[in-house]
């Protein structure tokens, strides 16, 4: 889980933030990890900011309604038996990138300075592994196989069916922000949570990031 009390780790900063830090001084900050212990109050975290140019293309607009993106609004990945709503998760303050409160650790949340999942780029979802409340929405997505189909709906009803392409267990010391939140051809979704063994202070030491494609 991402517990408010303990240092934040790393889900990599994105690559167009480290392009403007050599230019403007900007504090990374890391991703909270998951933790072992109980916290005190929902904490946010991932990465940092990445422009719609870095990761894909922008949030498209529905055609007839002015102002009404499309977005996306709920996952399911029947092989682990996940149907969550999604939340959106924007950046913080620190610029930090949101993650769901602990209180809604069974739902995930799209990182929408990302790509809409479907259109061009990577899209990013992100979600808990346990909270102080017990187990959490992404808690047995190490269980999911390469083949496996996720599907993104979105505020139009519209299923997105994308294939598992492989997955990836990272040190969140040597998290790999190009291949996450990098400029890709692709139509690609990512989704992250915690993993790994517990350091001294109760969190995993990694992250796990599953990859896939449109199907």
């Amino acid at each position: 889980m991402f517990p408010a009390h303990h240092p934040v780790r790393r889900f990599g900063p994105p690559p167009a933030l480290v392009r403007l830090a050599l230019v403007i001084p900007v504090v990374l900050t890391a991703l909270t990890g998951c933790s072992s212990g109980p916290d005190t109050t929902a904490r946010s975290a991932p990465a940092a900011p990445i422009s719609s140019t870095a990761v894909g293309t922008p949030t498209p607009s529905i055609p007839g309604a002015v102002g009404k993106p499309v977005t996306p609004t709920k996952v399911i990945i029947p092989s682990i038996g996940v149907s969550s709503s999604l939340m959106e998760l924007g950046l913080n303050a620190d610029q930090t990138v949101e993650v769901p409160p602990a209180e809604k650790g069974m739902t995930a949340g799209w990182y929408t300075g990302g790509s809409v999942p479907g259109e061009t780029g990577a899209a990013v979802i992100i979600g808990h592994n346990d909270t102080r409340f017990g187990k959490a929405v992404f808690h047995d997505l190490k269980k999911i196989s390469k083949g496996a189909d996720i599907t993104v709906s979105n505020n139009r009803g519209e299923p997105t069916h994308f294939t598992v392409t492989g997955t990836e267990s990272v040190s969140k010391d040597s998290f790999p922000t190009d291949k996450v939140y990098g400029p890709t051809k692709d139509r690609a979704l990512r989704l992250i949570t915690c993993d790994g063994d517990f350091d001294a202070q109760g969190h995993p030491v990694n992250n796990l990031i599953v990859y896939a494609t449109l199907a």
